[in-house]
């Protein structure tokens, strides 16, 4: 593992330690602010390995982005837990948070994978699972208020 996986599987923990008590002592607008921080990071990863498989970014960094996509996506369900209506998301997040919760879980899983896969067999390896790992829209189409 590299010093920066370390540092960001430290960094997932400690929010992840700390987010159910925060809940209780932030301001909703504060909660809405960073759940809108970390859907912005899963979309800059997602578009840095765009950029990579493009031949636009350095493609030896597929994996870190890869791997940092994962990590991301294992915190994103957390800015959700705490019942802060507003900003993208719909009611309908927490209305249905069962099949939410589900899906969330999923995109963790797959980006996870992606991740294993990109660290192990590179580029080449994980491109075809690309798709099946970012499933954004489908979330998106349900959950997420239209821009």
């Amino acid at each position: 593992m590299t010093r920066f996986s370390q540092f960001a599987a430290g960094l997932a923990f400690a929010v992840a330690a700390t987010l159910p008590t925060l809940a209780n002592a932030v301001d909703p607008t504060d909660l809405i602010d960073y759940r809108k921080h970390v859907m912005k990071s899963l979309s800059a990863q997602a578009a840095a390995l765009n950029m990579t498989l493009q031949g636009k970014a350095p493609a030896e960094n597929f994996a870190i982005h890869a791997e940092t996509l994962a990590l991301v996506a294992s915190t994103a369900l957390m800015a959700f837990e705490p019942k802060a209506e507003g900003g993208d998301a719909k009611p309908e997040v927490w209305a249905k948070y069962d099949d939410f919760s589900k899906r969330m879980k999923e995109f963790a899983a797959g980006t996870a994978e992606l991740a294993k896969a990109a660290k192990t067999g590179g580029a080449a390896a994980a491109q075809p699972m690309i798709q099946g790992a970012l499933t954004c829209k489908n979330c998106h189409d349900v959950y997420r208020v239209k821009k």
